[in-house]
């Protein structure tokens, strides 16, 4: 690909090329990141499972092993965008996976609830903080035209992981009473594969130009360039963007769609963690052996990948907002249909559907959440977003043990469908930037 201009800025350079190998690689280096982290948060719902008979748990302590990681979550979701917008989004997203596969590698050896609780929050932490900063790297990298594909298929990295999960929790968990713990210490892989993210990905030419690191910034752009066999044209001094702070998320202009886009984290975190995490527990629970309720689980989440591959196939033919919503309210039925369910069959179907549409909403959610906000405000834009959906990742699961007592897995489920309805609602308040350069529809805040 060819251009006349005679002078285009390094984001212009970027958007004009096509897909090339180096793409590849930055989506499959973030991915492989972003599998191991879903990995390690699926484990999770099959070590419940396990110590609920092994240690004799309540449905609070449950609920807790459940839950503190969330609270990590929430907590390294906001720090990380804000140390991605300070100190770049490769070295916060490799220094993020080590401490999560540190800690996760330190879980395998928990002697009490106690210490598993303290090692879930720290694992949190480093989940918490990665997983915005990889869709923000992605998405100032993809060209405008494929950039929500681009973004979905990193998340799609994350029915790899939970796939990953199932298959471990299927194979090695239910197998001996240290089943548990070798399940955990595999998640301490990723503190390996940090290194190789370290050397392997490159850095934000936006945020090497706002730190006015340009000979990095041009260096960065000329491998993609290289990669597209497309020759490099001059670019113009970059401006140097002004430090913004967290209000202006909240400035005239920002408000709406940060309430919108703070909505939608919130309200699909608490169905999707309220129903997956709790989901192998709660089979059991229904009368299905642990075998059988986490290869029940195992199907129904290989029902995300196509859920995946059917959202980076309309998100940028629908665009952003519509196929948000369509994902979300098929998430709602999904969830209502299983609140019904009654048999293994039905179980199972009825889970395949709101596997396949809650990922798939997943999927487009990342993709819309880092054109929300121009480049300085975008990590920690990104990251807020997160954090405050952690805040309900963290009460969903607290909440499954009173919803049974109350109406049984039918009320639990319908109160799930209802947050999905309500995130697709709130979707319409997003901007739709299919096809545009970032900080198009720019936001300047004060």
């Amino acid at each position: 690909m060819t251009t006349t201009t005679t002078s285009l800025s390094r984001a212009e350079r970027l958007d004009r090329l096509p897909f090339t190998r180096e793409h590849g690689r930055l989506v499959i280096g973030s991915g492989l990141g972003w599998a191991l982290d879903a990995m390690d948060v699926g484990l999770i719902s099959f070590v419940m499972a396990a110590l609920a008979a092994q240690w004799s748990l309540s449905a609070t302590e449950l609920s807790w092993i459940g839950s503190i990681g969330f609270v990590g979550m929430a907590l390294g979701a906001t720090l990380g965008g804000l140390l991605a917008d300070r100190l770049g989004r490769r070295q916060v997203f490799a220094s993020t996976l080590l401490v999560f596969g540190v800690a996760t590698g330190a879980a395998a050896l928990s002697w009490s609830v106690g210490a598993l609780l303290v090692f879930r929050f720290l694992i949190g932490l480093g989940l918490g903080a990665e997983l915005p900063v990889a869709s923000t790297l992605v998405s100032e990298y993809a060209p405008a035209r494929v950039r929500g594909r681009l973004v979905v298929a990193l998340e799609a990295f994350w029915a790899v992981g939970w796939v990953l999960a199932a298959l471990i929790g299927y194979l090695l968990v239910p197998r001996s009473d240290a089943g548990w713990r070798w399940a955990l210490a595999l998640g301490a892989v990723p503190a390996l594969y940090a290194v190789a993210v370290r050397r392997g990905l490159p850095e934000s030419v936006r945020f090497l130009e706002m730190r006015g690191r340009t000979d990095e910034a041009e260096a960065a752009v000329r491998r993609f360039e290289d990669a597209a066999g497309v020759p490099p044209v001059p670019s113009p001094p970059a401006a140097i963007a002004p430090a913004q702070t967290a209000r202006g998320l909240w400035a005239p202009g920002t408000r709406l769609r940060t309430a919108a886009l703070w909505a939608v984290w919130f309200s699909i975190n608490f169905a999707y963690y309220g129903a997956f995490i709790w989901l192998p527990t709660l089979l059991v629970a229904s009368g299905f052996s642990l075998v059988r309720s986490f290869g029940y689980t195992l199907v129904i989440t290989l029902a995300q990948l196509p859920g995946y591959a059917a959202a980076a196939f309309l998100i940028e033919r629908w665009g952003r907002r519509p196929t948000l919503a369509v994902f979300l309210v098929g998430s709602a039925v999904g969830a209502a249909l299983f609140a019904r369910a009654d048999g293994g069959t039905a179980v199972l179907l009825t889970g395949m559907v709101l596997s396949f549409f809650n990922l798939g909403a997943w999927g487009a959610l990342y993709a819309v959440t880092p054109e929300v906000y121009p480049t300085p405000l975008r990590a920690r834009g990104a990251g807020a977003a997160a954090g405050f959906g952690r805040i309900a990742s963290i009460v969903a699961p607290l909440c499954v043990p009173p919803l049974l007592e109350r109406g049984g897995s039918g009320l639990v489920f319908g109160v799930f469908a209802a947050f999905f309805a309500l995130g697709a609602l709130a979707s319409w308040g997003l901007p739709e930037l299919r096809g545009q350069a970032l900080d198009t529809d720019q936001i300047r805040a004060p």
